[in-house]
């Protein structure tokens, strides 16, 4: 700041960068300042409307809002003079005269009670602004997360700035003039029926309590009756892969209130998973003891289990008698048909340093690579292509830098359901002034903010995306110097697209050939453009076809390696980044060193002290293919729901009752625990000390903000326990241990110690030093693959593996829903998320259900040439016509029994989002909606 705004501050001289406020440097320098309409939390505009915040500057009439005035040269300002007081008491004393008494309102711990009691103001004249004879006081509980007593606002207008420019929701606006002014959701409607997305930035934002969180109300929905919190604590949302930063208030072991951090991913903001999530921690539903099947419970690979009483098909035991079962099967099938018989499923739901230990295991304790995890099902052909392409499968700029691009491409991803907090992101840069184009066969909400939004037809990424590239290499708009200094397989890449004219291409994709060629100009002559895309991308037989045009496009532009520029395939897991990068995978060692490298494997064989597999092992859906084939006999499963999550449902839940030994360790009696010859219980994320990294490569630290039910135990003890019983002479006396064993294999960790992620809480890999911060942009210098260069790889025109016909007509698509993630099995359990989506739903275009002579609300039968599956017709005119959606975590409408499992060559990720199918009335038909 030596070249700031020199000025003295409470008689100190004091020096203000060009964009900082008087009260911006007194935070600085420690002097508080009372605050109401300013929201000290980034990305919230000074708006110096309340006028709490006055100060004295000398030789001026009036004072000064401290908020909102820039400091000048040589300007003199006091912060507590007695007329600076006496004003703000002021403003305070009149603010309470219109608000319930701090004594009986549902607000006393908000920021305006807490500086009014500092000023001795109780409120005890109090006439409501909305109270007269015939008026009650505005209160509404319609939201099933947020209580608005509007009996508290003072018409700040921070709910405002929070939902139209920080979470860019544009649902809450003012109403009405005057001290009748006040803050109304949509066209006045209730907030619980209002087109608010529960995000609760409003409620962060607020600073007198006229909107909180009902989970600190008591039953009647009067008051609160939590006045003060036993801990709060700094850790992470345990749902998707942004890794927003959290803070967790606890009363009585109860997560009670869930605030945003000021972390780079999120900088305080939260969705409703984040925010609102968070009670399945708590859910009376968590294992406590562990279980092991009862004699006369045998397997079946049907699974309806709603309703069944568990204690018919498991009795409880002792830990030593259920380690001793689960660690005595997997010997006996080592022994009787050696490591290829035993297969691991690990979970991108737990820490690196489970990951780590988990992969460990299976490799030097079962002596086979048939471990892997959820990004099979996810990533695997996105981490296939950048492997190939870029030396790296790890993203090469952080979602934030969307506000540094002047065009952003988002394909086959929906941000605003999957990656809200990321979205926010991309809707500012929007509203900045940047290009956004947006590419879904679906609509979506994030095509509302976008300049080019393309609805192509399913299935056809790879026409539309060479279409784009053709334009680009015909009118010669790449970087020939970038080219020839990075990049090998430009001359292919020229001779494959050049019969993939926009114009040849427009029917095949279902865009004008205008369009194409005037998107493939915005990105190609923009200083800075950068792409992300979702499993719309990647859960194709053809996906890493997919991911070769986006890594094309991006090599032949030379948008990578710079600010705003890369490539970024957004995670969908809040560890599925750190897991892959700790080995999970079956053809990997940490940082994706291959298993069948011998010089590789002999390093790890030294260190192992392991004589270990030289061949790759199976992935998911090979796994259960193996089991079917009888290669495959025993499994230990960690946190993965395969009997929900793999395609052909039905296919995956009969290899798992065929297992000859399985052994489940979760924190709920999931479907595929519902299999298992042994469960044993874990721990949540709100129990765990450890890393995660998320999708911008941070590595953070999660803490532990509740203890264990029961009998539960941490998962990375009893991963320990398990290898110790089997024969490994295994020794860790705390999760730090494993963490530097683990970081002494990655490179990526260098510099970057538990100590350091302790106490900075997150650092970026990969960091050149260990005080110097991690390089947020990477491939500035080349790639790392063997010549230093990347790699282009042209892609044919490949048709999806099952194309509708007469008998089955129709597209079936999967994913998620804002409210749900990944199988359900935590956000089912958890009570806001379940009451807002309750449901299986099965989604359809309004004039397609009209076609099929069916109506909203009715049951359904949605079936493929693998099964049928019963859910609620919604209308929706985000979908396409020809196609149904499903969310795929519902267990009572299971989407995953239908959809198909023919994989992809590079990846081996199954074709998740497009398979035939057929409609037509449930047979039990009931309106349900």
């Amino acid at each position: 700041m030596a070249d700031g705004v020199i000025f003295t501050l409470d008689g100190k001289t004091v020096t203000a960068a060009d964009d900082e406020t008087i009260w911006d440097v007194a935070k600085r320098e420690g002097t508080r300042i009372p605050h109401l309409c300013h929201v000290d939390m980034p990305g919230y505009r000074p708006d110096g409307n309340c006028r709490a915040c006055m100060v004295d500057v000398e030789g001026e009439r009036v004072l000064a809002a401290s908020c909102i005035r820039k400091p000048s040269a040589g300007m003199v300002v006091t912060t507590d003079t007695e007329r600076a007081r006496k004003s703000r008491e002021m403003v305070f004393e009149l603010l309470a005269s219109n608000m319930r008494p701090a004594a009986d309102g549902p607000d006393q711990q908000s920021m305006f009670w807490q500086w009014a009691g500092s000023m001795g103001i109780s409120g005890d004249r109090y006439s409501s602004k909305f109270a007269s004879d015939d008026v009650r006081p505005e209160f509404d509980i319609t939201n099933p997360a947020i209580a608005v007593n509007l009996d508290s606002c003072i018409t700040c207008g921070a709910c405002v700035r929070a939902c139209r420019e920080v979470q860019v929701n544009d649902v809450i606006g003012m109403a009405e003039r005057g001290n009748h002014s006040l803050p109304v959701f949509d066209m006045h409607d209730p907030m619980g029926l209002s087109t608010c997305v529960t995000c609760g930035e409003c409620v962060q934002a607020c600073p007198t309590g006229a909107l909180y969180e009902k989970s600190l109300m008591d039953k009647t929905g009067k008051t609160r009756v939590i006045q003060e919190f036993d801990k709060v604590i700094d850790t992470l949302c345990p749902f998707c892969g942004v890794g927003c930063q959290t803070s967790v208030a606890v009363k009585n072991n109860k997560i009670v209130q869930v605030d945003g951090r000021n972390g780079y991913a999120n900088e305080n903001r939260l969705c409703v998973k984040g925010r609102f999530g968070f009670d399945y921690a708590m859910s009376p539903e968590r294992l406590t003891k562990p279980l092991i099947r009862r004699d006369d419970a045998p397997k079946s690979g049907d699974l309806d289990m709603r309703g069944v009483d568990p204690l018919t098909v498991f009795r409880e035991a002792t830990w030593e008698e259920a380690l001793a079962r689960a660690a005595g099967g997997l010997k006996r099938i080592l022994k009787d048909h050696g490591g290829q018989a035993l297969a691991g499923f690990g979970s991108a739901k737990g820490s690196n340093e489970e990951a780590y230990l988990f992969q460990k295991l299976v490799r030097q304790g079962f002596g086979t690579n048939n471990v892997d995890h959820c990004t099979r099902l996810c990533h695997a052909s996105s981490v296939a292509a950048l492997m190939e392409g870029v030396g790296s499968g790890a993203v090469s700029a952080p979602f934030n830098d969307a506000l540094k691009a002047e065009c952003i491409i988002v394909i086959g991803a929906r941000p605003t359901t999957n990656h809200p907090v990321a979205a926010t992101y991309f809707k500012q840069a929007a509203k900045r002034g940047a290009k956004l184009i947006v590419m879904d066969p679906r609509g979506q909400d994030l095509m509302r903010h976008a300049s080019h939004s393309l609805r192509f037809k399913a299935g056809s990424d790879v026409a539309m995306l060479n279409a784009l590239i053709h334009v680009i290499v015909e009118e010669k708009l790449y970087d020939e110097q970038y080219i020839q200094a990075n990049a090998s397989g430009f001359e292919a890449l020229k001779a494959k697209v050049k019969d993939f004219s926009p114009e040849a291409m427009a029917e095949v994709c279902g865009v004008e050939a205008s369009v194409l060629r005037d998107v493939a100009r915005t990105y190609a002559t923009a200083e800075r453009s950068i792409i992300f895309w979702g499993m719309g991308i990647s859960q194709h037989t053809h996906g890493t076809d997919n991911a070769r045009c986006l890594i094309a496009l991006a090599l032949i532009t030379g948008h990578v390696g710079r600010p705003g520029t890369g490539l970024h395939p957004l995670r969908g897991q809040n560890n599925v980044q750190g897991a892959s990068d700790a080995g999970l995978i079956p053809m990997y060692f940490p940082d994706y060193k291959s298993v069948e490298n011998i010089d590789i494997r002999g390093a790890y064989e030294n260190f192992w002290g392991q004589t270990l597999d030289p061949k790759r092992g199976l992935t998911v859906v090979e796994i259960i293919d193996a089991i079917h084939e009888g290669e495959i006999k025993g499994m230990y499963i960690m946190g993965e729901n395969p009997a929900m999550s793999d395609p052909d449902q039905t296919h995956a839940r009969q290899a798992l009752a065929m297992l000859d030994h399985l052994v489940v360790q979760d924190i709920f009696l999931t479907e595929t625990a519902w299999h298992a010859d042994v469960v044993l219980p874990a721990s949540a994320h709100a129990e765990k000390l450890g890393t995660y990294t998320n999708t911008n490569r941070q590595v953070q630290i999660g803490r532990p903000a509740l203890e264990l039910p029961g009998q539960a135990r941490q998962d990375w003890e009893l991963i320990v326990e398990l290898a110790r019983r089997v024969g490994l002479d295994w020794n860790y006396g705390h999760v730090s241990d494993v963490y530097a064993e683990m970081a002494s294999v990655m490179p990526s960790l260098k510099h970057i110690s538990w100590d350091r992620v302790e106490r900075e809480g997150s650092v970026v890999y990969p960091a050149d030093g260990p005080d110097k911060p991690g390089n947020e942009i990477i491939f500035s210098s080349g790639f790392p693959t063997a010549d230093g260069r990347g790699r282009i790889v042209p892609a044919d025109l490949l048709p999806p593996d099952e194309v509708p016909d007469e008998e089955f007509p129709l597209v079936l698509t999967t994913g998620r829903l804002l409210e749900h993630w990944h199988t359900g099995a935590m956000t089912r359990r958890a009570g806001v998320l379940d009451a807002i989506e309750p449901h299986g739903i099965a989604a359809m275009n309004p004039y397609e259900i009209k076609r099929h002579g069916l109506r909203q609300g009715e049951m359904i039968a949605v079936e493929t040439r693998r099964g049928t599956v019963d859910a609620i017709l919604r209308a929706d005119r985000e979908v396409a016509d020809g196609m149904v959606f499903m969310p795929f975590c519902f267990n009572e409408s299971p989407a995953n029994m239908l959809t198909n499992p023919m994989l992809d060559p590079y990846g081996k990720i199954p074709e998740f989002k497009y398979c035939a199918a057929r409609i037509a009335p449930a047979a039990k038909a009931e309106a349900a909606e």
